[in-house]
């Protein structure tokens, strides 16, 4: 009896799907060693040209003319990667960080020269660990930082809850630590003053998921659009269902293309109680509804919702990347309405 040659099919995928990640994985690391070789470098050069520097430091204007002449040499014979602009970057880079120890494998040569561009170092921190926690590329970086994810976190949050999740030594426990109000989604390339509905809204989304879960934050998972949810007779559809692993319960999302009402928070707070008593498992939490619009009156969802509400949100939606003038703002009139309404409590 001849043994025969024939491999089995599904072993073969196998060992081609294992060959495939083995191969993939090699070439990535050594993507990334190339990456932070090339930190590295620039580390090593800001170090060396900080040293020369401080031996002229009785002359005012001898940095630049030290960067000035050293590029020219180096621009010629290495490339544009070293010229003037650089070089003031790896001086910056060094200055930043003095300790090459500290320096991130996981962070590439444009993510570190965007990090050193943030003067708050309680900021930068933060986004140099969450870049390095979610593994975000240069570009998701750069978005994030855009959009200003962290200023976004401390309207409802405070700074020391923010860093705290950023460094691992906490869980997030409610939804406000990981859901923004402002969302920002100029990603979904539709126009403020176009017109257009709910429908257009949500594909977009769904064409847009990945970007979508960048925005919505740690830990989601998509489950469902247009969730059917049958109540005897009538049929309800959701928007979109998501879960989040982090708080550990699903999230019920209805999609408004103008100022929410009192009416879809009753819609909404009806399809997270049908998740609770029909979907929750006995261990994980109560489900988080949350109405994006494009208006929110506070006054109405105060309300509207009982006032130990911790599970129905409403954020709005942005269809652009918001200025810095425009967020500070903001964040100062939370906070100016958060100390009203501390102040009115200590009155009572």
């Amino acid at each position: 009896m001849t043994e025969s040659n024939e491999f089995p099919s599904s072993r073969m995928e196998s060992l081609y799907n294992d060959a495939c990640q083995i191969i993939e994985s090699a070439r990535n690391n050594a993507v990334r060693s190339v990456d932070f070789c090339r930190v590295q470098m620039y580390w090593h050069l800001g170090q060396r040209i900080f040293v020369e520097e401080q031996q002229g430091k009785e002359r005012a204007d001898y940095g630049t003319y030290l960067l000035q002449n050293l590029s020219k040499r180096l621009e010629p014979e290495f490339g544009s990667g070293f010229g003037y602009r650089q070089l003031k970057f790896c001086r910056q880079f060094y200055r930043t960080y003095p300790n090459g120890n500290t320096l991130r494998s996981q962070l590439n040569w444009s993510q570190y020269r965007r990090l050193i561009q943030i003067e708050d170092p309680d900021k930068r921190e933060y986004y140099e660990l969450e870049s390095v926690n979610n593994g975000w590329t240069a570009r998701e970086t750069e978005r994030q930082i855009s959009s200003m994810l962290y200023e976004r976190l401390l309207m409802s949050n405070n700074k020391e809850s923010v860093l705290a999740v950023a460094r691992k030594e906490r869980i997030p426990e409610s939804p406000t630590e990981i859901i923004k109000d402002p969302m920002v989604l100029e990603f979904l390339g539709l126009h403020r003053e176009a017109s257009y509905y709910e429908k257009d809204l949500e594909g977009a989304i769904m064409s847009h998921l990945t970007d979508f879960l960048l925005e919505m934050g740690k830990g989601f998972s998509f489950v469902a659009r247009q969730k059917r949810l049958l109540l005897e007779d009538d049929e309800f559809f959701a928007d979109l269902v998501f879960y989040n692993r982090l708080l550990r319960c699903h999230v019920v999302i209805e999609l408004k293309t103008g100022t929410l009402t009192h009416q879809d928070l009753g819609q909404l707070q009806m399809y997270v109680n049908y998740y609770d008593r029909n979907e929750k498992l006995p261990d994980e939490n109560p489900t988080i509804g949350i109405l994006l619009c494009t208006e929110k009156n506070n006054t109405v969802v105060r309300m509207t919702l009982p006032e130990d509400n911790k599970t129905i949100l409403a954020s709005e939606y942005r269809l652009y990347l918001p200025t810095t003038e425009q967020l500070v703002n903001e964040v100062n009139e939370v906070k100016r309405l958060a100390q009203q309404k501390s102040n009115a409590s200590e009155q009572l």
